[in-house]
């Protein structure tokens, strides 16, 4: 019995490990397992998330913020490290990158894409 009390003291010392992000971004491309699954073009401050060559969305500059937007239309908005949908908190940047290992914007804007059924 005390064996056993040690090894859950000992069990409870030790750190749980990280959840690695689904998907990491390696240069212009958003991989998950190896595979390409996204890429990624930027044009000034903009970024453009592109699958099999066709544009599925983008983060458009607006001042500070960011605006994602699909077919012109925005979905959402990224501020100050939170994403914004329709003038409420829907998420957070950290959120996003949990799921995406990539860069703030980039990841909060496949995070967006992702949630609206464009990817």
């Amino acid at each position: 019995m005390k064996k056993m009390s040690m090894l859950l003291a000992v069990l409870t010392l030790v750190p749980a490990p990280a959840l690695a992000a689904d998907y990491k971004c390696q240069g212009n491309r958003v991989e998950k397992g190896g595979s390409t699954r996204y890429t990624v073009r930027a044009s000034g401050p903009d970024i453009v998330i592109e699958k099999g060559g066709s544009t599925r969305g983008r983060a458009v500059k607006r001042g500070d913020d960011y605006a994602v937007e699909v077919g012109g239309s925005t979905q959402a908005t990224i501020e100050n490290g939170r994403i914004y949908k329709g003038g409420s908190t829907w998420s957070s940047v950290g959120e996003a990158q949990r799921v995406y290992d990539c860069p703030d914007i980039v990841a909060a804007t496949l995070w967006v894409l992702q949630q609206q059924g464009q990817l």
